[in-house]
């Protein structure tokens, strides 16, 4: 019996993401008969005689040779990555942060410069300014959706432009056509990441952007259990990053690449979750009179909803909140108070957490340098897991209350 083409079929009709998640990249028939992929814990693959392995680097042949340039069951979930974002190739990384640093090495060197939104994780502007800083690479930090200021910023000896979207912790959206147009106008890539969106919420690649980004820690694995990046593009230009990602080592091991596959099956269901859960506790916080401010992309007092509205499904299950008249203190005993999220970095698993950025994230910043990037001592971050929601909402409403 042979092998039917993998989905998607090029010549077969479009398919949903529900079932890119649980098909897209997969062999009909696998090894041993086998309903899921298997897991290769091999660091290296063999040849039969001297004559294959000649064959294998000079045809180009594919298949497997050392486990740093590639793994079976990884490539399969580069295939349903690359489907479900609608691009022609993804490369997987043991983090998000990895994948970032490969994907500006790759592109990048001495001279050249990139500009990007302030509101970029921190350690990817820690990454830009900072250490690829060292190696004689500019970076020009603007305003969040400042498209006037980013294009101002941008001359001659501009390689890339960087932004998140949303943006982690303020959740601010950017114009992806609008975005990914000033790059083609100046002839400079644009990349996206897109962790809080995740491809069941927005497509960037199909407004015209060159790299999408995601940390595969957080909604794509869903569960908590396993670090991983990627990035997603066209073949041609991710050749020089898969390439990079050879030299480097950043892959990312057999057993994480099993939960990862694991994971996506139940995304577009987890992934409907998290929007439901988002939307209906921010709507709740924007109610509650503890609440200074609420910062979620689903709520038209959102600066950027316009455009979430256009060119987002749903808005995932981060929200940011500002405790009002509080301090720090005051605000922890907030964040303490709640019994359901956890208490602890990350978002996107089937599990609630909460935190303090002030705690988390910018611990090591003083009080100046976290109020210039709009870091508050009353800010809370809560990342909506999949439990239900009026639960959620019932626990900080006693936490708020005490």
């Amino acid at each position: 019996m042979t092998n039917r083409p993998r989905l998607p079929d090029p010549n077969g009709p479009e398919l949903a993401d529900s079932t890119l998640a649980v098909h897209a990249g997969e062999d009909r028939l696998k090894v041993g008969n086998a309903m899921t992929d298997a897991i290769f814990c091999s660091a290296t693959y063999t040849f039969p005689d001297t004559q294959a392995a000649i064959d294998y680097a000079t045809l180009k042949l594919p298949r497997e040779e050392y486990g740093r340039y590639g793994n079976p069951t990884e490539r399969v979930a580069e295939r349903k990555l690359a489907a479900l974002e609608g691009g022609e190739g993804a490369i997987l990384y043991s983090t998000g942060m990895a994948a970032i640093s490969s994907l500006l090495m790759a592109t990048l060197q001495s001279g050249d410069e990139v500009v990007l939104f302030d509101e970029c994780y921190h350690r990817t502007r820690e990454l830009c300014k900072k250490h690829l800083g060292k190696f004689g690479v500019v970076t020009h930090q603007v305003p969040a959706c400042d498209y006037e200021r980013m294009e101002a910023a941008i001359n001659e000896r501009t390689r890339l432009l960087i932004s998140e979207s949303p943006t982690n912790p303020h959740l601010s959206v950017v114009d992806l056509e609008r975005f990914a147009s000033l790059g083609k106008k100046h002839q400079v890539a644009t990349m996206i990441d897109a962790t809080l969106a995740t491809p069941y919420n927005v497509k960037p690649l199909s407004y015209g952007i060159d790299y999408v980004v995601h940390s595969c820690t957080k909604y794509l694995g869903g569960h908590n259990d396993l670090l991983g990046g990627a990035v997603i593009g066209s073949e041609q230009a991710l050749e020089p990053v898969r390439a990079l990602r050879g030299a480097t080592g950043m892959c990312i091991g057999p057993h994480e690449v099993y939960l990862l596959l694991r994971g996506i099956k139940t995304f577009e269901l987890r992934m409907l979750r998290h929007n439901e859960n988002g939307l209906r506790v921010a709507r709740f916080l924007e109610g509650h009179p503890r609440v200074e401010k609420v910062y979620y992309p689903g709520l038209e007092s959102h600066r950027d909803h316009e455009v979430a509205k256009r060119t987002m499904r749903g808005y995932g299950g981060l929200i940011t909140f500002l405790v009002k008249d509080a301090d720090h203190v005051q605000t922890a005993a907030v964040v303490d108070a709640t019994t359901i999220p956890r208490i602890g970095p990350s978002l996107g698993g089937v599990e609630s957490l909460i935190e303090q950025p002030i705690v988390m994230s910018y611990h090591s910043f003083t009080k100046e340098q976290r109020e210039a990037v709009g870091i508050r001592d009353n800010m809370i971050r809560l990342a909506c897991g999949i439990e239900n929601p009026e639960d959620l909402i019932a626990d900080l409403k006693q936490a708020l209350e005490r």
